[in-house]
């Protein structure tokens, strides 16, 4: 056996072996959470409004909340997101400026959550007077994930081809026209799945909606976007860390961490399932 044909072996076991310990752990977290969480889950736990102090009922309020604020979420970050991609991508001339302003967005996508929090309290509640809402907690999230969301599609903007661009302008068609036919239907598929995935991610987050609208207990559905909102990730949090009765409510903690997955998995799934349709259409 070949010096090389060794290492290459070594190579190959030191990456089974840390795929193995990623998807040991994954599956660990998973059975804990379904074996303990996969038997309360209910129809009435699913429709049901919170009672006596969470102690009791379901967890409706927090579903309606987390989709709601997800939705915002996607209004603001997935227009302006893919906007700023395309302009940057294509028709932004590769200078100072440019160069400056893309770091600055791969810098926003590594700020801690809790300063987008803290920034959507004094913009939206404060500044706007939107006060503690969904809408507040929506656009503070929609302005978390727009860096992601810029980032995801300006990459699948990239791995276009340039002569598919070349061609169009060949032909006699406009800037915008080679972009809207030859660049946008390849590279699509890539920007959908990039910004569903920050979605997924702003689904799962606590301390942005934390300050700007999420609320415990709240035994009633929310009336409009500018009322208080109960969500699953603090419901979750308060659930499991500072509920007056911590061992009680355990098992509704996990049932709603359970929830959580599954809608987080749900929107990647979707992501996934997307892509590939998306991409057999062009190939067909």
């Amino acid at each position: 056996m070949t010096k090389k044909r060794l290492k290459e072996i070594i190579g190959f076991v030191l990456l089974r072996i840390c795929i193995g310990i990623v998807a040991f752990i994954l599956i660990v977290i998973l059975y804990d959470i379904i074996s303990k969480g996969a038997g309360k889950i209910s129809w009435e736990f699913l429709t049901a409004m919170p009672k006596k102090g969470m102690t009791e009922g379901g967890i409706l309020p927090a579903i309606i909340g987390t989709i709601l604020v997800t939705i915002i979420t996607a209004v603001l970050a997935v227009p302006l997101g893919m906007g700023c991609a395309i302009y940057l991508n294509e028709y932004a001339r590769d200078n100072k400026i440019t160069r400056l302003i893309r770091m600055s967005i791969r810098n926003l996508s590594g700020v801690p959550s809790i300063v987008y929090g803290l920034f959507g309290v004094v913009l939206f509640v404060q500044l706007m007077h939107l006060g503690t809402c969904i809408l507040s907690a929506g656009l503070t999230l929609g302005l978390m994930t727009l860096p992601w969301t810029i980032t995801a599609s300006e990459e699948a903007l990239k791995n276009v081809p340039n002569s598919y661009r070349e061609g169009a302008l060949a032909l006699g068609a406009t800037k915008w026209q080679a972009v809207k036919t030859n660049v946008l239907p390849y590279a699509i598929p890539g920007m959908l799945t990039g910004t569903i995935l920050g979605l997924a991610r702003a689904a799962g987050e606590t301390t942005p909606i934390l300050f700007t609208g999420a609320a415990f207990y709240l035994p009633f559905l929310p009336k409009s976007l500018f009322s208080q909102f109960m969500a699953l990730p603090y419901h979750l949090y308060i659930m499991s860390t500072q509920h007056h009765a911590i061992t009680k409510v355990r098992p509704i903690a996990y049932g709603t961490a359970l929830v959580l997955i599954v809608l987080v998995f749900t929107l990647n799934l979707s992501a996934i399932i997307l892509r590939y349709r998306l991409r057999k259409r062009k190939m067909e």
